[in-house]
């Protein structure tokens, strides 16, 4: 089975983006979770932390590694010697962007092919930046995120 490439922020990693990686692990030998840096965006939790947290969210999982990258996906594709790109849709708003970034990937990559998985229905509703939003607010996310993550947030909105 060919390797796949599972690129996000991750600001935080929420149950939804475990369950997509739990499940891809089950359709690929090989799942690398892409953290990307982008400098245009101003994520709450740098690229350390945002890596830390992914590889305890998803230490359970011997067929997992987690990188970031800063570069275009298409060629940290590549480089990872990856042919699929794994993608999460929520719910119908997310797919008019992903078909757009799946058709853009395919023009710069074609060797490379781009999947869809949705998230469990009991996790669909679950994004970061809500995720983010209860935190700073005081609420409890802990039912949404691995207990790491609701550690580091808290000690992320404690210390502002």
């Amino acid at each position: 089975m060919p390797k796949v490439i599972y690129p996000g922020t991750f600001d935080p990693i929420t149950n939804g983006h475990t369950d997509l990686i739990e499940r891809a692990g089950r359709m690929f030998d090989e799942i690398v979770v892409a953290v990307a840096y982008n400098p245009k965006k101003q994520p709450l939790l740098n690229l350390e932390e945002r890596c830390e947290l992914v590889r305890k969210a998803t230490a359970h999982l011997p067929n997992v590694s987690v990188t970031g990258f800063s570069n275009l996906l298409a060629d940290f594709v590549r480089e990872q010697n990856a042919s699929v790109i794994l993608r999460g849709l929520r719910a119908v708003s997310d797919f008019e962007y992903e078909f757009q970034l799946a058709d853009m990937n395919r023009r710069l990559a074609p060797e490379v092919e781009s999947v869809f998985l949705t998230p469990a229905n009991h996790l669909s509703y679950i994004s970061s930046t809500l995720i983010r939003e209860i935190a700073s607010l005081g609420g409890d996310i802990s039912e949404f995120v691995d207990p790491a993550v609701t550690e580091a947030l808290q000690q992320k909105f404690s210390e502002s």
